[in-house]
């Protein structure tokens, strides 16, 4: 039957005046409805999303690893970003990994001890609210919902558990994961109810005792250096003592009528936006949206994007990285010129990268126009899958995205953040600093790709 009805996605928009929670879960989604509901801003809920996915989705996030923040206020027009990063142990040097038989040809597995920095979640959760919170919650408040979940039970969602059931062989063979994850030798089905309440308690604690729970000799602190050390690992209580999240300036493009930012480096939240300014230089781009002419122009300023971006991003404390040039429209200019004139060479473009991660990300917006753009993982899954005792989380690997060649930027080294792929997305209208969008996707090295084709088909569109 005809219908004059557009037909957009399978799913109708959802309309709101009182704020909005986006996410992979919706249990998570309504942890973060109910922060709002009870006089939280959208950074609140932000957090308790966070803490939600945690117990929820612990097959691609948790306090265990890293996340990333930008928070629009809507009373000062102002995009401000925290990198909940951390950074390698003090003793942990490229020389002891590479005397391990370890190299460029031969990296270091996902399990290894050597792949977990220290997690800058647990900190990256608590300096959110304390930085960008309303103020009228307190942190228990903000994360009782996943106390709750974590302690009550919930039901096992089918997405969650097809990915846990694929990750059993991990959960077997790491470090207390299986007596957290497992039930009876086997991941939980769509529908069980999973608890988990050692992650429960971890929070309790966190609520109570904030960061030096965490980092500052607390139980959870304890754990994390104990079990780190019994395996081989060179963390210690100094190492996560030391961790700070990192508040900086974000960076931006404009494209079209607003502004696109991203987290700076060491994400590759700039491979975006190079790929955006690009975008607009390509001289069909608008004009044949979403044929072969177009598609061709997409693909190859990605590409040249993330040539760019390999060579380049690494922790900007170890080495410096070109934003400023990068960003330029002049450079844009010349890469999308190449682009016409089919004047890329295989050299120029470089290898791509072809390796995956899990992740979640998650938006809130309040009621007054705030927005939170948030993202949080463990980076392969459940990370190394190794559990420190009590605490119900798995430790990261982020530490797999350093490279092993003494001679690039994003080497391995002491006390140094290795380049990140996880990366929050926010827009803004250039007239008037007003929200056009938070947004992000999950999927490791893909996420600039599917910035970029989120909001550009999100203008076209209009």
């Amino acid at each position: 039957m005809y219908s004059s009805l557009p037909f957009h996605s399978r799913r109708s928009p959802v309309y709101s005046t009182q704020g909005i929670c986006a996410s992979s879960q919706p249990l998570a989604s309504a942890a973060g409805a109910k922060i709002l509901a009870s006089g939280g801003n959208a950074a609140d809920a932000a957090v308790a999303i966070a803490a939600a996915l945690n117990v929820t989705e612990p097959c691609s996030t948790g306090v265990g690893g890293d996340c990333f923040v930008l928070f629009y206020s809507n009373q000062t027009k102002r995009v401000q970003a925290l990198l909940g990063n951390g950074s390698t142990p003090e003793q942990l040097t490229l020389d002891r990994v590479l005397e391990a038989g370890y190299g460029p040809e031969n990296p270091l597995p996902p399990t290894s001890v050597h792949t977990i920095p220290v997690p800058g979640a647990a900190a990256g959760w608590i300096d959110t609210v304390a930085t960008f919170g309303s103020g009228n919650l307190t942190l228990r408040e903000i994360l009782d919902p996943a106390i709750s979940l974590a302690r009550d039970g919930f039901p096992v969602s089918p997405i969650a558990a097809y990915h846990w059931n694929n990750s059993i062989d991990l959960l077997k063979s790491a470090k207390g994961a299986s007596s957290i994850f497992l039930c009876e030798g086997r991941a939980p089905k769509a529908g069980d109810i999973f608890k988990n309440p050692d992650l429960a308690s971890t929070f309790e604690q966190l609520a109570k005792e904030g960061k030096d729970a965490f980092y500052n000799g607390g139980t959870i602190a304890h754990a994390i250096v104990e079990t780190i050390q019994q395996l081989g690992g060179f963390m210690t209580r100094q190492d996560l003592a030391a961790h700070r999240s990192d508040f900086q300036e974000p960076i931006r493009t404009s494209y079209r009528d607003m502004y696109v930012w991203e987290v700076p480096p060491p994400t590759q939240g700039i491979a975006a936006l190079i790929a955006l300014n690009i975008l607009e230089a390509y001289p069909s781009h608008w004009q044949h949206f979403h044929d072969a002419e177009h598609l061709h122009g997409l693909i190859e300023s990605l590409r040249l994007s993330f040539a760019y971006v390999s060579r380049y991003v690494a922790d900007p404390l170890h080495h410096k990285i070109p934003v400023a040039e990068l960003l330029s429209k002049s450079f844009a200019n010349q890469l999308a010129n190449k682009i016409s004139n089919r004047a890329l060479s295989p050299k120029e473009l470089g290898p791509m990268n072809l390796s995956f991660s899990d992740t979640v990300q998650f938006c809130a917006v309040d009621g007054n126009g705030n927005a939170c753009s948030m993202i949080n993982s463990n980076f392969v899954g459940f990370g190394t899958g190794i559990v420190p005792n009590g605490c119900g989380f798995t430790l990261h690997n982020r530490g797999l995205n350093f490279s092993l060649d003494k001679s690039h930027p994003n080497v391995l080294a002491p006390r140094k953040r290795p380049y990140h792929t996880i990366i929050p997305g926010l827009a803004t209208m250039k007239n008037n600093g007003d929200l056009y969008a938070a947004f992000g996707v999950m999927g490791g090295f893909m996420q600039p790709q599917g910035h970029v084709q989120v909001l550009s088909n999100m203008v076209s569109s209009e």
